[in-house]
């Protein structure tokens, strides 16, 4: 079969030329257009998706320094509350406080028994028993500078006897329990046992 293009007339030649043309365009279209398409589709989300990290790593960034001075000051708040809820037990430096304040309160100390710690889930109960001698007045003074002491302190089973003998400055025989607290140590992941 011969196919010479010179035997169609003018007009159908240029309709198979528009045809033939708008085959290339429609394959060129289907086959690479198309998929540039969706691929630049699929890179654009991407790139969007790493704008917003990018934009939530720089206010991350920005906000670095916020976040040192917030550690800094927690960290400053935690050494100032250790005082007031210790990591250790001293029983020498309790005694002496106790001592300063019993006398400040002009009060003697006849007994100071520390018993046996109970622990909790994050700190330890520690009871001290203690005997004093003096008078109402010091008493209460004794318990009111006990109050407003640094580490915390609880005073209970209070027990005032009167004294058969009493002296100007010692009226009165206590018997009561102190109990401090004790901050129990974090137990450290193994992990870093293993460092």
């Amino acid at each position: 079969m011969d196919l010479n293009l010179n035997k169609l007339p003018w007009y159908g030649q240029v309709g198979l030329f528009v045809v033939l043309a708008l085959a290339g365009v429609g394959a060129f279209y289907y086959f690479y257009v198309m998929p540039a398409d969706a691929e630049m589709a699929t890179r654009q989300k991407k790139l969007d998706g790493l704008k917003i990290e990018i934009a939530k790593a720089q206010s991350t960034a920005n906000q670095l320094n916020q976040f040192r001075q917030q550690v800094a000051d927690l960290e400053g708040r935690l050494e100032s509350l250790k005082a007031v809820l210790p990591e250790q037990k001293d029983v020498a430096d309790l005694l002496r406080r106790i001592q300063t304040l019993a006398t400040q309160s002009n009060l003697a100390i006849r007994g100071f028994k520390p018993a046996a710690s109970i622990t909790k889930d994050l700190h330890a109960e520690w009871p001290i028993a203690l005997s004093l001698d003096g008078t109402y007045h010091n008493l209460a003074m004794f318990f009111d500078r006990v109050s407003k002491f640094s580490r915390i302190i609880n005073v209970s089973n209070i027990s005032i006897r009167g004294k058969e003998k009493p002296e100007p400055n010692s009226t009165i025989t206590v018997e009561c329990t102190a109990t401090t607290f004790v901050l129990l140590e974090a137990k450290k992941p193994a992990a870093a046992k293993a460092n």
